[in-house]
């Protein structure tokens, strides 16, 4: 069995930093599971750790139903796949793929046979005879995973394997690993910062923060029903828009007011996601909405007053099947450690950006929108948002409400 399981793992680092904290993670014989989350998560320590390449602090690891803790990589029985493919340049493909074998001393008959079937599966077959630097980088990135899958171990630890690739050729090796998974059916551990490898790829994922797992689920049910504030806004592109909000009860009827005397409906769907958003009066929250599902509400003309925003458009973005639009609410944007994370994870000045919003008490929106959305740049659109949009997280703790 090829099952790989963590048991309340930490790595602290000689200088104090505690790169994995308390990792428990059962991975099932079989599983294409996708680690993501921001640089410096913690995320390739981990499958470093799996693979052997990094000392355990704390807890046990193990691989099928042995411990390997004290285990040299080379018993691990894992065949990684890195960023920089790791191939010998002076060897032929034929000879890169037969190399893991013949350390295994096995009879020249089977490495052949091996190596040609493995070849067949990749579309390789062209190419044995040629050198890593007469291929193109997606044949190269093939060649480096036909090695790994050659040795037919109990799991493959992929670390980033196509953040090398261009954005076209990522798509296509993407959905080529995701073929080859279901084919071969090896347990794999797949690193990568890019939340869309990890959404396509995995049949699970796991979301990690500051070397804690914030939540490992479905795609789908990362997406629907994120477990906190963080793990909300990281999975989606463009990201989740939140802000300041209060909740109240009247008659019967639930909504969010904020900003300038704006107020949102909530629907049934959402109360009861929120486990029915009970009590009485009113109370603070965050307020969620993907991009996603809001609409020019020109074109959602049968929308509800109470289910639409107002905002001053500042930026409209033609993308041929859609058009981006980024507009300024007057709402308190939500400051907290896991939105600055979030901010800096895009780019240093996403944070003093974000500073100067919450001292204007204004919220950057992004919405996804018809191409034919006659929303224009400098005027005060309105935005319908589609029913069952809305999350709530409590802006305390950033946990969503409901979870």
């Amino acid at each position: 069995m090829g099952q790989v399981s963590f048991e309340r793992v930490r790595k602290v680092y000689p200088d104090g930093t505690v790169a994995v904290q308390e990792l428990t993670l059962e991975i099932p014989d079989g599983e294409l599971m996708v680690f993501v989350g921001p640089s410096g998560c913690g995320k390739t320590t981990a499958l470093r750790m799996v693979a052997g390449l990094e000392q355990i602090t704390e807890g046990e690891i193990r691989i099928g139903d042995e411990l390997v803790n004290g285990l040299p990589p080379r018993d691990r029985d894992v065949a990684m796949v890195f960023q920089n493919y790791a191939l010998y340049p002076h060897k032929s493909i034929y000879e890169n793929l037969a190399f893991p074998l013949k350390l295994r001393k096995l009879a020249k008959a089977e490495i052949d046979q091996r190596v040609n079937r493995i070849a067949r599966l990749l579309e390789l077959e062209e190419q044995l005879s040629r050198r890593p630097r007469q291929l193109s980088g997606g044949q190269r990135q093939r060649v480096a995973m036909g090695r790994a899958m050659i040795r037919e171990p109990q799991a493959f630890l992929m670390d980033e394997p196509l953040s090398n690739l261009d954005a076209k050729l990522r798509t296509q090796m993407r959905a080529e690993i995701g073929l080859l998974h279901k084919e071969v059916g090896v347990t794999t551990i797949y690193v990568t910062h890019d939340q869309v490898e990890a959404m396509t790829l995995g049949q699970r994922v796991a979301v990690l923060r500051k070397g804690e797992l914030q939540q490992v689920s479905p795609p789908q049910e990362l997406y629907t029903r994120p477990a906190n504030l963080f793990v909300a806004g990281f999975i989606g592109s463009p990201a989740m828009n939140f802000f300041e909000g209060r909740l109240e009860h009247t008659d019967g009827a639930t909504s969010v007011s904020f900003g300038d005397g704006q107020r949102l409906a909530v629907d049934g769907q959402e109360s009861e996601l929120a486990g029915g958003l009970g009590g009485q009066g009113r109370r603070a929250v965050v307020v969620g909405v993907r991009p996603e599902h809001l609409e020019d509400a020109a074109l959602a003309p049968a929308t509800p007053a109470d289910r639409r925003l107002r905002g001053l458009v500042r930026l409209r973005e033609l993308l041929g099947s859609e058009v981006v639009i980024h507009f300024e609410v007057e709402a308190a944007p939500v400051v907290t450690e896991e939105t600055r994370d979030l901010a800096k994870d895009v780019d240093e000045s996403a944070v003093t950006e974000l500073d100067h919003l919450r001292a204007a008490r204004r919220t950057s929106f992004v919405g996804r929108f018809a191409a034919d959305a006659p929303t224009e740049e400098g005027t005060v659109a309105e935005i319908a948002v589609t029913p069952g949009a809305l999350r709530f997280f409590d802006p305390e703790t950033g946990a969503r409400i409901g979870a």
